[in-house]
């Protein structure tokens, strides 16, 4: 037999299971990764020069953008670090509303991190399972922004609207008969919180459903446990944050540490890992799952009780409503210099940051007293749990990547911003 030499092995950029544009540059003995090298800058967004090229309220959608799995989430870091500058607080039902939609989004988040990841490590079937759940979770977007993923939802002030009383409904086609279109439109018959209601009381079992999938299966436990193992102490030193920090066992969670808008106010659990291993990340995500789902459920039942505004009555920061800017020469005005000019925020600095379903993810905010910010820098979860891919692929097989990649939860557009 020859011997076997070191070889270099191009993973990427184009690789269904790279997430995104990532080029890994493996050093091999064999199939024994000695280094990984990862390669950035083949996306580059360039989100943070952009938004500092016009006015603050013209640069929430740049946000979305980032990690385009969590859009909502993105959101919320940037208009809290606007809201700081401003000196402004939120309705409480905005709060309520916003909280609301950050849980939609985590469990959004996992859902696609689970079927991907379960996809990458060859099981089919969690692909299919997760994004009919998704799927409902996206006609949530829909509703309240028209969009399903680039929102622009949350607005410095409170956000766009109330939630509809109404949900769209399945049209009659060729390609259903009348009683999967009744089916299907027997949720939508109520309004939105209806519709979130009856999500939450089926999703434990659907999460139950994927349990029964993968927790005991033995094949995804020979391809997760013990692999990428990170301690507790080099997890706090590399800078990880959120279900990475917690699956090597830190109870370190920003909703509970440093809590923001009314997550003092509600009841949930914060799950934490023990080993530190692909396996422990891929339970604490689940259980983060189970936890928004039980969040959702006490927003729900608070916005039904206690209707109210949902955006400050400010005209320098919010538009009038159409009616008004119709009817009213000086709603007009409002509504033309705020579309076009924005607002001056006044001068100073301002760091905000929110648990994203990736960690934490901050928005640091510098202003000149202009209508745009003169410095934007972005936190983002992903790139400090990227670095660390060299340590913990060190001595694994190629296989082995696939699955370190897909427990990092890695979405390219925050990473390469």
């Amino acid at each position: 037999m020859p011997e076997i030499q070191n070889f270099t092995l191009n993973f990427g950029p184009q690789h269904p299971a790279a997430h995104g544009v990532l080029r890994l540059v493996l050093e091999m003995d064999g199939e024994v990764i000695q280094k990984a090298d990862p390669h950035i800058g083949l996306l580059h967004r360039a989100t943070e020069k952009l938004a500092e090229s016009k006015p603050f309220n013209q640069t929430i959608g740049y946000m979305d953008r980032l990690d385009y799995v969590s859009m909502m989430c993105n959101e919320h870091g940037y208009v809290m670090a606007i809201e700081k500058l401003l000196g402004i607080t939120p309705p409480l039902r905005a709060q309520y509303i916003r909280v609301l939609f950050d849980e939609i989004t985590r469990i959004l988040n996992h859902l696609m991190w689970l079927g991907a990841h379960g996809l990458d490590v060859g099981a089919m079937t969690m692909f299919l399972f997760c994004f009919r759940e998704r799927e409902d979770l996206m006609d949530c977007y829909e509703a309240v922004s028209g969009t399903r993923m680039h929102a622009t939802y949350y607005r410095p002030g409170g956000v766009y609207r109330d939630l509809p009383e109404t949900m769209p409904k399945y049209q009659p086609s060729k390609h259903r008969n009348e009683s999967d279109l009744k089916r299907l439109n027997e949720d939508r018959s109520g309004s939105l919180l209806d519709f979130i209601e009856s999500f939450t009381e089926r999703f434990p079992g659907c999460v139950d459903e994927y349990e029964t999938l993968l927790t005991d299966n033995r094949i995804w436990k020979q391809r997760t446990v013990n692999i990428g193992v990170v301690t507790p102490e080099r997890a706090k030193q590399l800078g990880f944050s959120g279900p990475m920090l917690r699956g090597s066992g830190i109870a370190w969670d920003l909703r509970k540490k440093q809590p923001y808008e009314v997550y003092s106010e509600l009841d949930f659990d914060i799950p934490v890992g023990a080993t530190g291993d692909c396996y422990d990340r891929y339970l604490v995500r689940v259980e983060e799952m189970r936890q928004s789902n039980h969040i959702v459920k006490q927003c729900v039942d608070w916005l039904r009780a206690n209707p109210g505004p949902v955006v400050l009555d400010d005209r320098k920061l919010s538009p009038p409503s159409r009616i008004e800017m119709k009817d009213d020469m000086e709603s007009l005005i409002h509504h033309f210099k705020l579309f076009t000019e924005g607002y001056c925020v006044p001068e100073g600095e301002s760091y905000a940051a929110v648990e994203h379903p990736k960690g934490e993810f901050g928005v640091y905010l510098v202003s000149d007293g202009a209508n745009k910010p003169y410095r934007v820098k972005v936190r983002a979860p992903g790139f400090a749990h990227l670095s660390a891919m060299n340590e913990m692929v060190e001595g694994h097989m190629l296989a082995d990547v696939v699955a370190v990649i897909g427990t990092q939860d890695i979405v390219f557009g925050e990473i390469d911003r």
